[in-house]
């Protein structure tokens, strides 16, 4: 099912984390999760992401931010990876981890700046 939210979804997803990444997902959605993936990328990606009053930039470093709070590795690193489509440079990322440290836990920034660190480093 296509519709403007899942349109718009799926061009700024395509935008923040690559065509690449998108495709393996596309790819990888069967029946159990096509509902999910839809629900995701409409409202996610096709309402929040899409509202004009944060730029991307900025709600990507927040993204950042708040999944290296919670802890969500993988979805942190598949977030890290894709800040060089959104803008997003290794020097915001050494600050905002800072920012993680002082007001949610060293331990939050330090395993983030473990997975920054490895990920920067292959790139």
């Amino acid at each position: 099912m296509t519709n403007e939210k899942y349109t718009q979804g799926m061009e700024i997803r395509r935008a923040v984390l690559g065509d690449a990444h998108v495709d393996r997902a596309e790819a990888n959605k069967n029946d159990f999760d096509a509902d999910f993936q839809q629900f995701i990328t409409e409202t996610a990606w096709g309402t929040v992401w899409a509202r004009p009053g944060l730029e991307r930039k900025t709600r990507h470093l927040l993204t950042i931010a708040m999944l290296a709070v919670l802890g969500r590795e993988a979805e942190l690193a598949m977030h890290i990876r894709a800040s060089r489509h959104t803008g997003v440079t290794p020097e915001e990322l050494k600050e905002l981890f800072l920012q993680v440290a002082i007001y949610a836990g060293v331990p939050a920034a330090n395993a983030a700046v473990a997975i920054a660190k490895k990920i920067l480093a292959e790139e």
